[in-house]
C-alpha cells in the first residue's frame, strides 16, 4: 500500500494537468512511477508543468489543447500508449469557473455552453477515447472530477449542471465496463486553486452565506481551501491495485476530510397497483408529498 513505485510501468493521461489539482494528481503519479502525459491548454503551461514534473525524477510528455475537441482527446490516448506502452489510468481534471453572478436569472447561452463544454464534454470525448483502450487491454481506471456543487447550493447554472452529468456520465461508464475490469469513479475536490481563490470567489462565498444558501462551516471550508497536494492522494489511491474493487462511487476530499457520497435510492411514498386502483388523487399526492 505505501510503495513508492505503486504505478510503475504504468501510463496515465491527466486532463487539466498544467495547473492546480491536475499538476498535483499528475506529478504525485509520476513520482509514483508512472509515466504521465501532461494535458492544459496552452503550450507554455503544458511545458511549465512536464519540466516541473521531470525535475522531480518523473516522466512526463505533454499535449497542448482543449480535450473537448476530440482530435486532441485521440492524440492524448495515442500518445501515452506510443510514449508509455500502455494506457492505464485516465484523470480529467480540466475545468474553468463559472461567471461571476451566474444565476439563471441571467445566465446566457454562450456562458452555459462553455461550462457544458470544459466539464462534461471534455470528459465524454476523453472517457471515449480511452474505453476502447483500456477494453481492448483488459483493464483501467478512470477517475473523473466534479464538486460538490452538483448539489445545487453553491448557485449557478451550467458548472453545477456540468458536473451533475459528469457524475450521471461515469455511474454510466463505471456500470457498462465493470464486466471488462474498467473502473470508473468520481471525485469531488476541495482545494486551493485559481477557481477557490481571489476577490471573486470569497465575494461570492460570502454572499452565499448571506443568502443563507450555504451554512457558516462550509463557508468557512470554502474561504480557507486546503493546497491541492491534499487532495492528490485520493486520486492516485483510485488509480492503483488497491481500489481494484472501486468503481462506481462518487467521493468527496478536501484537505483532511475524505468521504463518499450514497447512492441516490428513491423513499417510498405510497404505493398502489394500476390494476386495481385508480390513479393518485391531488389528495392523496398532498398526504404523502406536502408540508410536514
Amino acid at each position: 500500500m505505501s510503495d513508492k513505485k505503486s504505478l510503475l510501468g504504468k501510463g496515465v493521461v491527466v486532463v487539466g494537468a498544467s495547473s492546480g489539482i491536475g499538476y498535483a494528481v499528475a506529478r504525485l503519479m509520476a513520482l509514483h512511477g508512472a509515466g504521465v502525459v501532461v494535458n492544459g491548454r496552452t503550450a507554455a503551461t503544458v511545458d511549465r508543468a512536464v519540466q516541473g514534473i521531470r525535475i522531480k525524477g518523473g516522466r512526463a510528455v505533454g499535449v497542448a489543447g482543449s480535450a473537448a475537441d476530440a482530435v486532441v482527446a485521440d492524440e492524448l490516448i495515442e500518445t501515452c500508449t506510443k510514449q508509455f506502452g500502455s494506457l492505464d489510468v485516465l484523470v480529467n481534471c480540466a475545468g474553468i469557473p463559472e461567471p461571476q453572478g451566474s444565476s439563471i436569472l441571467r445566465v446566457n447561452p454562450w456562458d452555459w455552453r462553455a461550462q457544458l463544454e470544459s466539464h462534461l464534454s471534455t470528459a465524454f470525448t476523453t472517457c471515449r477515447a480511452a474505453a476502447p483502450i483500456m477494453v481492448a487491454q483488459g483493464g483501467g481506471s478512470i477517475i473523473n472530477t466534479s464538486s460538490f456543487a452538483f448539489l445545487g447550493d453553491y448557485g449557478g447554472t451550467g458548472y453545477a449542471a456540468a458536473k451533475g452529468a459528469v457524475n450521471s456520465l461515469t455511474m454510466a461508464i463505471a456500470a457498462e465496463l465493470r464486466e471488462h475490469s474498467v473502473r470508473a469513479n468520481v471525485v469531488c475536490p476541495g482545494a486551493r486553486t485559481r477557481l477557490s481563490s481571489g476577490f471573486a470567489h470569497e465575494a461570492r462565498i460570502l454572499e452565499l452565506y448571506r443568502r443563507q444558501m450555504i451554512d457558516r462551516t462550509t463557508m468557512q471550508g470554502a474561504l480557507d481551501p486546503p493546497p491541492a497536494e491534499y487532495v492528490a492522494p485520493l486520486y492516485l489511491y483510485l488509480a492503483g491495485a488497491a481500489s481494484a474493487s472501486v468503481t462506481g462511487e462518487i467521493f468527496v476530499a478536501a484537505g483532511g476530510f475524505v468521504g463518499r457520497y450514497q447512492r441516490p435510492a428513491p423513499t417510498v411514498l405510497g404505493y398502489r397497483d394500476h390494476r386495481d386502483a385508480p390513479a393518485w388523487s391531488i389528495e392523496d399526492l398532498h398526504q404523502m408529498i406536502g408540508p410536514t
